[in-house]
């Protein structure tokens, strides 16, 4: 972190991606977060990418409340996403076209996916389940990943582009 204007910027995007978790918080697998997230990691970086995304990890935990298994599950994948689509958006130049928007899709999806089933493990591991209870937490995860997958695909598909665009007129 180089300058105050940074990290008010950092701070604001933390406070952007918990706001809108807290918005659509009440609809089972509707979220915007992924899609603010991977445009945002994707344009600043690993570096700016990985303080935001501990940062919000924690900082959520004050709406939300501290569970051990949410805190290790969003430290591990909101760290790993700003790796992944930080180095994305270095192996693209940080650049835009159709084809790179579709990968940049298809990675979200894959991403979301592994979310899920990280958190099945996390979960069940964490919380010793029989595998009868495991089942049924696998069970109810896919029912709710499906609304999900569908969300970050219009999401991603709709919004990367033009929040790009807004984090190409931040200038620090």
């Amino acid at each position: 972190m180089k300058t105050a204007k940074e990290i008010a910027m950092l701070s604001a995007f933390v406070a952007t991606l918990i706001g809108g978790q807290f918005v659509l918080s009440a609809i089972s697998g509707v979220e915007i977060v992924t899609v603010l997230a991977v445009s945002f990691f994707f344009y600043f970086g690993v570096l700016r990418g990985g303080v935001v995304a501990t940062a919000f990890s924690l900082l959520r935990c004050l709406l939300f409340g501290f569970f051990p298994t949410v805190v290790a599950l969003y430290l591990i994948y909101y760290n790993l996403l700003a790796l992944i689509f930080g180095l994305l958006g270095k192996a693209f130049a940080r650049k835009i076209n159709v084809k790179k928007l579709t990968v940049i899709v298809a990675v979200s999806l894959v991403c979301t996916v592994a979310f899920t089933m990280l958190d099945n493990a996390i979960t069940i591991v964490f919380y010793s389940f029989t595998k009868t209870m495991a089942k049924a937490y696998i069970s109810a995860s896919l029912i709710t990943m499906i609304p999900q997958l569908v969300c970050v695909f219009a999401t991603v598909s709709l919004l990367f582009y033009p929040l790009y665009k807004v984090y190409k007129t931040i200038k620090i």
